[in-house]
């Protein structure tokens, strides 16, 4: 097995790690607003549901208010503008993991697989028939099913995520697996283990949480558009007030989810924990660095361990060894890179013994020695220890952007959330403060109108939809480059991974994809900023 990727060509590996990302972060700029645009268009037609039911015991007999049909009906037209371009994308990921990284395929296939199935055969099957009944239902199905529809292409989406996440968080801690030397891959013993490990579902809840901040920014930012031109006044205070509860719930979400996460990359992906704040030497009562030079006392071991005086390794410790407060030794990467090379050389001593006939006992004995430094399997290839230390820098801020964003959204969420509901003595002394800062007028400090303020106030949350998406993906920068230079954390670097294929081929596909993708968006964003000037379309009976 060593030898079979010491002829690949290097400069492979980078063009298709830098291909994958490339991809990732095209899809990601579509998924994120699929995932939060069901939500508010799935509320929007919730209360067309109650108005129809509502009508029907009224005792006066006249036409049916429209307005939440038509705006729901506008919505579920961006969403589906957006839908089709994740679609796009979504495959062509898929396909990249047979193309570049087929020695990565090959090696957990049977595993790594079998979310990314159930994900097309189920999830994609369910989100293609239910976004039909949506969007051309409307006069054919009845408006309770046609509800369901449009809950269900929402839930499918997220179901998709859920089984790809699952994929994911395989990588980042595989569990429920066991490695079969004769066939020389890794292969599924428990399939609960994989779909349900608790650090799938950490992730899954902070990701599509987080995927509902961006729904709920561009709602608003599309509606407070509408306002700023005085037009659509109905259906942009109508929509705000829904988005900014979305909004607020998912950014509390994220920040609660985005704690549990931390605490089990504290447990399972310590190296990217101290990554993420540049910690070379760690202890008990460590404190979390906000900027370089100012550091909020005790709160690093609050956030990865729940207590002021856990303890949280730094790099220092992982590169060279350490024990925990508690007698926990865990070997120095040098250790793990001889182990490793045990595991690579005692599994090619297996494969030759039975090749040759041997006896049993010889078998079971050389098993034994794999079995017992197979968790190192992956070092063995690591040739210097400094390689497994992810890049600092990026983690580092990356994760400040993230996290300093995601209160920003709280506080604009919360303040929004104030104004727009007119919630007693809250709402007044928000609007005063606002107001003695500067940002209300003094004319409008006692109302509670979203119409009427300041241009530059309905820029606010325009200006907020780049920044959500800048969040979220720098939540993926954490994620992806806090796991290098795993491919699976500890069981296959990167540059084992990847295919034997030439560089220059990837490079061809990558700017070729580089050019189909920016064209995609381009053509998205300019079909969305169409559709959001032509606006909804009204029935005769909207009020």
């Amino acid at each position: 097995m060593n030898n079979l990727f010491l002829t690949i060509d290097s400069s492979a590996i980078d063009w298709a790690r830098a291909q994958f990302a490339l991809t990732a972060i095209y899809h990601w700029l579509f998924v994120p607003l699929t995932l939060g645009l069901a939500v508010v268009m799935g509320i929007v037609e919730t209360c067309w549901y109650r108005t129809l039911k509502r009508s029907e015991g009224a005792i006066v007999d006249k036409p049916v208010d429209t307005f939440w049909r038509d705006a729901a009906k506008f919505w579920q037209r961006l969403f589906g503008i957006n839908f089709a371009m994740g679609v796009a994308t979504g495959i062509i990921l898929e396909f990249e993991f047979g193309t570049n990284w087929s020695n990565y395929s090959w090696f957990v296939g049977d595993i790594f697989g079998a979310p990314l199935a159930i994900e097309g055969i189920v999830a994609f099957f369910m989100e293609s028939t239910f976004v039909a009944v949506m969007f051309f239902g409307w006069k054919k199905v009845s408006p309770g099913f046609h509800l369901a529809a449009t809950w269900l292409t929402g839930l499918g989406a997220t179901i998709s995520a859920w089984w790809i996440l699952v994929a994911n968080a395989w990588m980042q801690y595989p569990v429920g697996c066991a490695f079969n030397p004769d066939t020389m891959r890794n292969e599924m013993v428990s399939f609960l283990d994989v779909a349900l490990s608790p650090f799938a579902i950490d992730k899954f809840c902070h990701t599509v949480i987080s995927a509902w901040i961006i729904g709920a920014i561009f709602v608003v930012a599309v509606s407070c558009w509408y306002l700023m031109k005085n037009r659509e006044i109905r259906l942009a205070t109508a929509s705000i007030k829904i988005a900014v509860v979305v909004g607020l719930v998912a950014s509390l979400g994220a920040a609660l989810t985005g704690h549990h996460s931390a605490q089990s990359v504290a447990e399972v992906q310590p190296m990217k924990l101290a990554a993420m704040e540049a910690l070379e030497d760690g202890g008990k009562a460590q404190g979390l660095t906000l900027v370089p030079g100012v550091e909020i006392p005790y709160f690093l071991s609050i956030m990865a361990t729940n207590d002021p005086q856990g303890f949280v390794p730094g790099i220092n410790d992982l590169l060279n060894g350490y024990t925990t407060p508690d007698g926990k030794t865990e070997p120095s990467v040098d250790e793990k890179i001889i182990r490793g090379k045990l595991a690579i050389a005692t599994l090619a001593d297996y494969r030759q013994a039975k090749k040759d006939g041997a006896d049993e006992a010889t078998l079971q004995g050389l098993l034994s020695t794999l079995n017992e430094n197979m968790p190192y399997f992956g070092y063995g290839y690591v040739k210097n220890r400094n390689d497994v230390v992810p890049p600092v820098w990026v983690n580092f801020w990356a994760f400040r952007i993230m996290v300093g964003l995601g209160c920003l959204f709280i506080l604009y969420f919360l303040l929004m959330t104030i104004i727009s509901f007119k919630i007693p003595y809250l709402s007044i002394i928000t609007r005063r403060l606002l107001t003695i800062i500067g940002i209300l007028p003094e004319t409008r400090a006692d109302s509670h109108e979203l119409t009427g303020l300041p241009v530059w106030h309905y820029w606010i949350p325009i200006l907020l939809v780049p920044l959500a998406y800048i969040a979220s993906e720098s939540g993926w920068l954490v994620a992806e480059f806090g796991r290098q230079p795993w491919t699976i954390q500890d069981m296959l670097p990167t540059w084992v991974s990847v295919s034997d294929i030439e560089g220059s081929a990837v490079a061809l596909t990558f700017f070729l994809f580089l050019f189909l993708f920016t064209l995609m968006l381009a053509v998205e964003i300019n079909i969305l900023l169409k559709q959001i000037k032509k606006g909804p379309e009204y029935s005769s009976n909207s009020l």
